[in-house]
Formats: C-alpha cells, sequence, structure tokens
C-alpha cells in the first residue's frame, strides 16, 4: 500500500501544465517580437502571441474561478509560522542535507515563501502582464477613441512583466529539483500525488 498522498487536482495538474505551454509560446514569440530569435517568422509570431495571449487570459479567468469558488485561494494567503525555518533552510540546511522544515499536505501545499512567490505571480504578475497585452492589442483603436496617446509605459511594463515571469520559470524549474529525489516534485504535478 502506497503512503501517497493526493495534493495537486487534476484541474491543478491541467492548468499548471496549460499554462506553462502557453507562457513558453509566448515567450517565444514575444522574443521573435523584440527580433531577438528567428523561429516562426515575424508575421507568424505576431499572430501566435496575440491568440496565445487571449487563450492564456481565457484560462487565468478559469482558474481565478476555481480558485475562488473550491477555497483554494487560501494556499495562497501568506504565513509567518515557519517562514524563519524555511529561509535557514534554503540558506543553509539545503547545503547540509537538511530535510525540509515544510510537510505538504492536500490543506497546506505551499511553504511561506512560496505562497509569497505565488501569491505576487498568480495575483499581480499574470493580470498585469495580461492587462498589458490587452491594451497593447487594443491600443490602436484606443488611440483612435483618445483614450491613450502613447503605448510606451504599457510596453515597459509588459515587457518588464514578461522578463519576471522568465525570472520565475528559471527560479521555479531549480526549485523542482529539490525534493526528496531529482523529480519527486515534478512527478507530483504529474500524478498529483507526493
Amino acid at each position: 500500500m502506497s503512503n501517497s498522498l493526493v495534493i495537486f487536482k487534476r484541474f491543478e495538474r491541467f492548468w499548471h501544465w496549460a499554462q506553462a505551454l502557453l507562457v513558453l509560446t509566448l515567450i517565444v514569440s514575444g522574443l521573435e517580437l523584440h527580433g531577438l530569435v528567428s523561429i516562426f517568422g515575424w508575421g507568424n509570431a505576431s499572430e501566435y502571441h496575440h491568440w496565445t495571449g487571449f487563450i492564456w487570459g481565457a484560462l487565468v479567468v478559469l482558474i481565478f474561478t476555481w480558485i475562488f469558488t473550491t477555497g483554494e485561494w487560501r494556499q495562497f494567503m501568506p504565513e509567518h509560522k515557519g517562514i524563519e525555518g524555511v529561509v535557514r533552510f534554503y540558506l543553509f540546511g539545503i547545503f547540509k542535507g537538511d530535510k525540509h522544515p515544510h510537510h505538504m499536505s492536500a490543506k497546506d501545499k505551499f511553504n511561506p515563501l512560496q505562497r509569497v512567490a505565488y501569491l505576487l505571480v498568480l495575483f499581480v504578475l499574470v493580470p498585469l502582464q495580461i492587462l498589458t497585452g490587452i491594451i497593447f492589442f487594443f491600443y490602436p483603436e484606443l488611440r483612435a477613441a483618445g483614450i491613450l496617446n502613447s503605448i510606451e509605459l504599457v510596453a515597459i511594463v509588459h515587457t518588464f512583466c514578461a522578463y519576471s515571469v522568465m525570472a520565475f520559470l528559471i527560479v521555479h524549474l531549480y526549485l523542482i529539483t529539490l525534493g526528496e529525489k531529482l523529480t519527486s516534485h515534478l512527478k507530483a504535478m504529474i500524478t498529483g500525488k507526493e
């Protein structure tokens, strides 16, 4: 009999992987729009970026609906209890082979640092990224209506958010390797079990 516990529900795993695919497509197409890579061709990259952005926005609406109707929003609320131990673990304990002080459960998935990071990413960075993308897309209409005369600030915020998402992904990919086994956390997001 297995001691594994279901941590991540099916919909959580679906939206995690769907969002990963969409965000990677947005990153690659966005880099092409900035002239940093050449994969799809500029016109196709623009088309892919727009459609993928709108699909991501729709997915985020579904994610928020699910989070708030199921009570999962509580998983993202920061807490101070245990934060010192987690900080100590990441600064020192991890290098000495100490066990992680946070023990995941279905009701307490994220350690205190993860809660802060995911709260900022999911509820601030992602909506800001999508909102600036929508403003960017509809800029010609907004300018014609006299609502927005310059896109410069929106472009800066959108690009800043994009690079912040890329930085988050790099850290996220590194941290998933820190489970009991190299693939433990990855396996949990595939099977739902820890």
